[in-house]
């Protein structure tokens, strides 16, 4: 991690009570962003509403909005899953000819750039550090400009992404007001506080949706780059949405015999793949819930299709959708059913599944996951999501319903575990507080997104891909009774805690210490009285 030569962050303090206005470049009074970077111990700590109030008293409310409406919160305020910020980040760093540079309280940079280097990052994050006063008289938005400056060269980069986490993003630091380019490198700018984007499924989509809005414009006015591996001579279809490796491949092979060819998967990995992904006859929205980007495929007049081809009946009715939003005779399309669909349920009748399950997780593709499952022969009861319902995930909810299946948008950790204990399965799959609740309870339990999502899931190379993992954790089912029956009591109750010798239950000390509390609570209670 760089500091791309940007001053050293000095001890932050108090500093005057001015703050950068976001619609003159002046410094204004203004007490809100001022008390978010003061020593008063309020910044990332002062919670999600007053930071929300602060943004929007900086000018950011339109971007609030902008999210509110792209990323609907409801019925839970946001989803416990790690820091949205990652998800942008994480689409930055996979990108070739990139630079990204966080703007952030330090130890929220040194989270992300942890986490982003474990999942085997190798590019260097960018920061430029702040403090009170910088951030507060707008020098901050200075330093990033200056960063920019420095780092923007043609020869190295096709662009440059900056990310405002949220302590700059409450204090109005404007990077709307960065040029569009510099020195022939592309400059994207974007908030991704996490009082404003749920997940961080959808920050990818914020940063994929304002990379397409900049390569859409850039496609209007005059010639655009080529792909590498050239125009394809067939009509292609892009893939929206984050997959395994292998299934981009697999769709292919599914989109051949309609005379069709895979494009681009958005995000991409290359800035000159984003005209080739606009340039397409219709979306195929994987992910279903990249709003931002679905927006700027809709502005380039594309069709954009919902769920995908996982299983038998998904990959039957995703050849339909995608055929008819392509203009594909329907003999063609009959023809490529009946050619790969019997190699599909083959495959799911040679790797069953039978068992109870419940799934979660925040990756985005769990109902997808779902479908396969009880195509395997899986009896799913309970479906959690971090991610919000949309009417391209309409498709999947109206057929996992239609087969008894509850399923939750928006889902928290507690309503994850609450379908664990009611429906009991021999198999919890989920994120790692389920998997850690579901193993206390000697329920055998796989993590979503290491184990799960790390494989193929469409076409005949999905179909079973799941049941050796699957079936696997299953069986290990007696071993946790055992393991369970062992341990049974130990850590739990007055055996909580480190001994040096066995635990004693010291009846005598749980008894006076109820009674002391009891003589707290009474005399609180006068004293309210009074």
């Amino acid at each position: 991690m760089t500091a791309l030569e940007s001053k050293i962050s000095e001890p932050q303090g108090a500093s005057s009570e001015v703050a950068y206005d976001l619609a003159t470049p002046d410094v204004v009074a203004s007490p809100g962003p001022a008390q978010l970077a003061g020593a008063d111990g309020a910044g990332c700590h002062g919670g999600k509403d007053e930071m929300r109030r602060a943004a929007a008293s900086a000018g950011k409310s339109e971007t609030l909005e902008r999210y509110a409406a792209d990323y609907p919160q409801g019925p839970h305020d946001q989803p416990q899953s790690m820091c949205p910020a990652f998800g942008a980040l994480r689409v930055g760093l996979r990108m070739r000819r990139t630079a990204t540079i966080l703007s952030g309280s330090a130890c929220c940079v040194y989270g992300l750039t942890f986490t982003s280097h474990f999942y085997g990052a190798r590019r260097t994050v960018g920061y430029v550090p702040f403090n009170s006063e910088t951030l507060v008289t707008g020098k901050l938005f200075e330093d990033i400009r200056e960063a920019v400056f420095k780092i923007a060269d043609a020869d190295k980069y096709d662009s440059v992404v900056i990310i405002n986490l949220c302590v700059p993003t409450a204090s109005g630091v404007p990077l709307q007001l960065l040029p569009d380019e510099i020195n022939g490198v592309r400059i994207i700018g974007i908030d991704v506080p996490g009082f404003g984007v749920p997940t961080h499924a959808e920050a990818k989509d914020v940063l994929a949706g304002a990379m397409l809005k900049f390569a859409r414009r850039e496609a209007e006015h005059g010639p655009v780059l080529t792909p590498r591996g050239g125009v394809s001579s067939k009509p292609t279809v892009t893939l929206l949405g984050e997959m395994f490796p292998a299934d981009p491949v697999g769709i292919g092979m599914l989109l051949e015999p309609l005379g069709l060819a895979a494009g681009p998967v958005v995000p991409t990995r290359e800035w000159r793949e984003l005209y080739s992904a606009l340039d397409c006859s219709a979306v195929a929205a994987i992910h279903p819930f990249y709003t931002a980007s679905i927006r700027e495929f809709e502005a380039a007049g594309r069709t954009v299709v919902g769920s995908a081809p996982v299983g038998y009946d998904g990959t039957a009715a995703w050849l339909e959708s995608i055929g008819r939003a392509c203009n594909v005779e329907d003999a063609k399309i009959d023809a490529a059913k009946a050619r790969i669909l019997p190699i599909i349920k083959a495959a799911l009748s040679k790797m069953p599944i039978d068992g109870r399950i419940t799934l979660s997780g925040y990756e985005g593709s769990e109902l997808l996951v779902a479908r396969l499952l009880i195509e395997s022969g899986a009896r799913v009861h309970y479906v959690g999501t971090a991610c919000p319902r949309t009417r391209w995930s309409d498709v999947d909810r109206e057929w996992l319903e239609a087969k008894g299946v509850h399923v939750t948008f928006r889902a928290s950790l507690e309503q994850d575990i609450a379908a664990m204990r009611e429906f009991k399965p021999d198999l919890a799959i989920g994120t790692t507080p389920v998997v850690q609740k579901a193993k206390e309870m000697a329920i055998p339990a796989l993590y979503f997104t290491n184990l799960i999502s790390a494989r193929p899931l469409m076409g005949p190379a999905g179909a079973g891909s799941m049941a050796q993992v699957v079936n696997a954790a299953m069986a290990g089912k007696s071993r946790f009774d055992t393991m369970k029956a062992f341990f049974e009591g130990v850590g739990t109750g007055h055996t909580s805690g480190v001994w040096e010798d066995v635990p004693k239950d010291n009846l005598q000390f749980r008894q006076d210490y109820k009674r002391r509390l009891d003589k707290e609570a009474k005399k609180r209670k006068a004293e309210e009285m009074i």
